[in-house]
């Protein structure tokens, strides 16, 4: 994928328009990547290195990365997705960094990862988070997202997940 340079404004209450853009993960990328995980997530939720490099090359997986800021190169996050059985899409990670936070560039990934799963024949997409990361719960409510279900102790640190369910289509 091209990058693609953010068109859209960020809504109201977001800091000073940044560009970013996205482009498909490239290898050398990797070590970035995990080191945004370990930083955007605590233990028992963040990936092993092992684990997010088995979530990204799975068959049907993509990883998108956002591009820009005022270096116009440093990565400013990423999302990992992957298309499934059934026209499901599934959101394995969406992770941006502190300083990247509020500029758009969660909803830029999402997006772009939404599209690409419409693409794909996607007609619904699910994702977990943690039942106490309320930032993540009112992202995922701002672009659509309804709780469908909760998994008890999902997580290896023991805390419970909610899914969460959009229609793409």
């Amino acid at each position: 994928m091209a990058l693609e340079p953010v068109s859209d404004s960020p809504s109201p209450g977001y800091n000073g328009r940044v560009p970013f853009a996205i482009r498909d993960f490239e290898p050398a990328d990797f070590d970035a990547l995990w080191r945004i995980d370990q930083t955007c997530f605590p233990a028992g939720i963040s990936y092993s290195q092992k684990e997010l490099r088995l979530y990204m090359r799975r068959r049907a997986s993509f990883t998108l990365v956002a591009v820009g800021g005022e270096s116009k190169v440093a990565i400013a996050g990423f999302i990992v997705a992957e298309a499934g059985a059934r026209a499901r899409g599934h959101i394995i990670t969406i992770d941006v960094i502190v300083t990247a936070r509020r500029f758009g560039v969660g909803s830029l990934l999402l997006r772009a990862a939404e599209d690409r799963l419409i693409s794909t024949g996607c007609r619904t997409v699910e994702l977990e988070t943690a039942v106490d990361n309320v930032s993540a719960l009112s992202f995922y409510k701002r672009h659509n997202y309804s709780v469908i279900r909760t998994y008890p102790g999902y997580y290896s640190n023991g805390v419970d997940a909610l899914v969460l369910e959009k229609k793409l289509v």
